[in-house]
Parts: C-alpha cells; sequence; structure tokens
C-alpha cells in the first residue's frame, strides 16, 4: 500500500469544498467509496457528513483521526479535568487572576490550546500543516455551531481560540515586541517513536502524511526572542532539551514532561 495521499469526498455537501481543498494541494480527488476498499493510496483526507478527517486506508487501518471538542476524552477534561491544578496549567502559569495570553506554535489537533482555552486563556495556535490546520479548522468549526445551539460555556472556550495557517517561524518574525505574546507553546513532533496507546494513532497518521518537526530545535531560540514571559516546551519524559538548551526548571509527568524557560515572572 502506497504512503501518498488522496482526497476523499463522501458528502455531496461537501464537494465543492473537497475539490478546493485537492486542487490546492494537488492531490487526486476521489468520491463515493469506502476507504476500506482503496487501495492506491496510503492514507485519504475525508470529507463526509459527520466531519472532515484523516482516514488510513485499508481494511485493518484504525479509525479515522478527527478534530473533536464536543465529546469524548477533551470534552470530558473540560468538564471534569483538574483545573488550574494540571500539569500543563502550573507550566504556562495559570493561576487565579493571571490568565496568560499564549501561543501554540505547533498547534496539531489542538487538544493542549482547548484545555488552556477551558482555563480562562487567550489562544492564538499557529499550525503550518495543510492537512492539519484542515482537522482543526474543522473541529473548532463544528464545535462553535454545537455551542451556539446548546453550550454556552463551550462557546466562551471557543471563542478564545484563534487558528491561523503558517509556518511559526515566519509568524513570530513578524511579530513587533508590542505583539509579543506572553507565553509560547511548543510542543514539537519528533522522529523519536513513542509506543504508549494514546499517541500511537495520530502520531504514526501524522508521521507518514505531515513528516516531522525537523527544524524543530530551532524554533526554541526564536520563541525566546519573541515572548514576554516564558516558552514552555512539551516533551516526552526522557526526550531530550529542544535545541540542547537546559530549561529554567521543569515539570514531570508518568510520560511527558514540561521543560519552563522563563524570561520574566508573570503577574497580575
Amino acid at each position: 500500500m502506497s504512503d501518498t495521499l488522496a482526497v476523499l469526498c463522501n458528502d455531496p455537501n461537501r464537494s465543492v469544498q473537497a475539490a478546493q481543498f485537492a486542487a490546492c494541494l494537488q492531490l487526486p480527488l476521489l468520491s463515493d467509496q469506502a476507504p476500506a476498499s482503496i487501495a492506491d493510496y496510503g492514507f485519504v483526507v475525508m470529507f463526509s457528513s459527520s466531519g472532515i478527517a484523516l482516514q488510513q486506508t485499508g481494511r485493518k487501518a484504525p479509525g479515522p483521526i478527527i478534530a473533536e471538542f464536543t465529546e469524548g476524552a477533551v470534552d470530558h477534561r473540560r468538564k471534569f479535568g483538574g483545573g488550574k491544578g494540571q500539569m500543563i496549567a502550573k507550566a504556562v502559569g495559570v493561576k487565579a487572576g493571571v490568565y496568560p495570553r499564549v501561543l501554540d506554535a505547533t498547534a496539531g489537533m489542538g487538544k493542549d490550546s482547548f484545555v488552556l482555552a477551558t482555563l480562562g486563556c487567550e489562544l492564538t495556535m499557529i499550525e503550518r500543516s495543510p492537512v492539519v490546520h484542515l482537522l482543526l479548522q474543522d473541529g473548532l468549526q463544528r464545535a462553535l455551531e454545537f455551542a451556539r445551539e446548546q453550550d454556552a460555556e463551550l462557546l466562551r472556550v471557543i471563542h478564545r481560540m484563534q487558528l491561523l495557517g503558517q509556518d511559526s517561524r515566519t509568524y513570530l518574525e513578524s511579530l513587533a515586541p508590542a505583539q509579543f505574546p506572553d507565553v509560547i507553546y511548543l510542543d514539537p513532533m519528533f522522529p523519536e517513536r513513542q509506543k504508549t496507546a494514546d499517541v500511537k494513532k495520530e502520531m504514526v497518521a501524522f508521521h507518514s502524511v505531515v513528516g516531522k518537526d525537523e527544524d524543530a530545535d530551532v524554533l526554541l531560540p526564536l520563541a525566546l526572542a519573541h515572548v514576554n514571559y516564558r516558552v514552555v516546551v512539551k516533551r516526552p519524559r526522557k526526550a531530550p532539551f529542544l535545541n540542547n538548551q537546559t530549561p529554567s526548571y521543569q515539570l514531570e509527568g508518568k510520560s511527558s514532561r514540561f521543560d519552563i524557560y522563563t524570561i520574566k515572572k508573570l503577574s497580575q
């Protein structure tokens, strides 16, 4: 099976959007097919009535990867998570009266940004992969439509999240000092493979389709030069420091850690 990518549209209402995306990325456009029956492409960006997903093809492929904020683990964490006591909240500096403006420079599927937005932070999310940006954009749009009708609290959270599709390096270099975020958050994909179940499906697909953030080391010094208070780097627990730079301090969990590089103290 090939590792190449195609666009699959199984919803007539999304045919124009699917065709535009396929044309923009110069990808083959398929329609009205079951992903399990496709043999010529390893993955498809699938447009369906339930949303836009990245789907591996073939009979034994895992389920679709879709950005989802209204149900499942992400929504459960919003409603029943640890609040400001969560490790990510401590890493970013969230506490009573302190809600930093955060730039998530490696947004991915937006899960960490969503957690920070639920805690009261304003998020700017940057994602340079057109495929991942599309998935996240679709997830946010579906969450917005759901929240407008059924969940006022979720609506406030989604309104704190702004998504941009570009390279973070270019974005950071364009910022004037008055535009610097309070905190820059980095969670780059990197070549070392994880074996934990919670990341395996997404990471295998992302590594195959999107590639790895081979230039992640460059991001850290750039982030440190364009931030007001701190840069937070999320890493697998045993991974090396980004750019071989020792952090000011660390917060460590069972499978991951946060390396915090401080510029100055966050204040109210």
